[in-house]
């Protein structure tokens, strides 16, 4: 649907959906599956995206992800040949985008493997060492498993001392065995201890997640010859002198949705990104730890932001508090992404509407806003299913889908946000 300015009525029950963006045309390949990431981005999309904009006569030389996650648009990228820069603030999800967006000579892969199941064997981990491990740490996991969890980490260290790339995808492997091998409540996003179960055996883990990493690995369909960039910083903080990007593919967090610092914070804690997981709430944009000035954020806010904040704060204002810098953050976002696209270039946000006690809030609605403000034009907005959740559109204390009409209800359709860039 193509919109003017006046975007404000907008009745988004009324929006088709497209089935052009609902489904890729292959199969997702195996790489997309080499870690667990929550609310991960329709692979199928990218491609998609590049048709889009080379039929309204564009080209694309260069794909940009400002909420790079876990490299799955880097990953489409590159197997387009295409370059990418991306950059999110959680270094959990910058190793594991850095890691699929590469390509691994399998002999060196295999090699690498049985040296660090080898060292891995003959290393002997002192009791002071599971004493002085962080105390969350001990929370989350047996002893066994700790000393097992530190003799593999330092055998990886000694068998690629002096290769970072590789390590960094030993280091993946080892971030996605870290849930099993816990006593963290299987199959739940959120955290919660689960008393009854038993930790995986820390190296058939490993072995097995390295074998399934080697496999998707000889499936990759990429190349090292296009450039790509991935950087573990906030957009926000991104310093840009000129503009790069001819097309922008993204989809930003929502406000009252997962906070990424929890979910990862078994990988962060053992890769030793921080000390306190929770330090990195801080910076994440959608957030409901930050600390900002409620009355400075209400004064930058936007017509439709300022609505749903409004709204929020009847029925809860810690959360309204929390929406109110998530929108003033979005609305910086789609000004800085303006300056990183190039004239003529596009900008395509995939974002949903969420609820919150009966609240609607109008994601889309505010993103369409801010990127008018920003200064595109020629916006489109598109409706899609997402399919995991047609059935099911609801989530229970532990963040797993249900029917349970009493749960939090998230919505089966997400909204595609196309604007254009033009020359000055």
């Amino acid at each position: 649907m193509q919109l003017g300015n006046n975007f404000y009525n907008i009745d988004f029950e009324q929006i088709p959906v497209d089935e052009y963006w609902n489904t890729g045309s292959e199969k997702e390949c195996r790489m997309h599956k080499i870690h667990a990431y929550p609310a991960k981005f329709p692979a199928f999309i990218t491609t998609k995206a590049i048709e889009f904009v080379k039929r309204r006569g564009g080209e694309v030389n260069l794909i940009a992800d400002i909420f790079c996650g876990c490299g799955t648009v880097a990953y489409e990228t590159k197997k387009n040949g295409i370059d990418f820069w991306g950059c999110d603030i959680n270094p959990v999800a910058t190793l594991i985008a850095e890691v699929k967006s590469q390509k691994y000579q399998d002999d060196l892969l295999k090699k690498y493997s049985n040296e660090i199941v080898n060292v891995f064997s003959s290393l002997i981990i002192a009791n002071e060492d599971i004493e002085n491990i962080n105390e969350r740490i001990k929370y989350w996991f047996k002893n066994q498993q700790i000393r097992d969890l530190l003799a593999l980490k330092r055998a990886i260290s000694i068998v690629l001392i002096e290769n970072v790339s590789y390590k960094k995808f030993f280091l993946c492997a080892f971030s996605n065995i870290l849930k099993s091998t816990s006593v963290w409540l299987t199959k739940s996003i959120k955290p919660q201890v689960d008393p009854d179960k038993v930790p995986a055996v820390v190296i058939d883990a490993f072995v097995r997640q390295v074998d399934m990493m080697i496999k998707a690995n000889n499936e990759n369909l990429i190349s090292n010859e296009n450039q790509i960039k991935i950087e573990n910083i906030n957009f926000l903080d991104k310093k840009i002198e000129n503009s790069f990007a001819d097309l922008i593919v993204t989809s930003p967090p929502y406000v009252t949705s997962y906070e990424y610092a929890d979910l990862h914070q078994l990988s962060t804690l053992w890769l030793g990104f921080v000390d306190d997981y929770k330090i990195l709430r801080k910076g994440t944009i959608g957030s409901i730890y930050h600390e900002s000035d409620y009355e400075d954020n209400l004064n930058q806010l936007s017509p439709i932001g300022l609505d749903i904040v409004s709204s929020l704060y009847k029925v809860d204002k810690s959360k309204a508090k929390a929406a109110s810098k998530y929108f003033v953050d979005m609305q910086k976002v789609t000004s800085k992404a303006f300056q990183l696209l190039n004239n003529n270039g596009y900008s395509l946000f995939v974002i949903g509407n969420t609820e919150y006690k009966k609240v609607k809030i109008d994601n889309a609605k505010h993103l369409i806003e801010s990127m008018y403000s920003a200064g595109f034009r020629d916006l489109e907005i598109i409706q899609r299913k997402i399919s995991k959740k047609i059935l099911t559109p609801y989530r229970d204390s532990r963040g797993k889908f249900t029917s349970n009409k009493n749960s939090r209800q998230v919505y089966s359709e997400e909204f595609i946000i196309i604007g254009k860039k033009y020359e000055d």
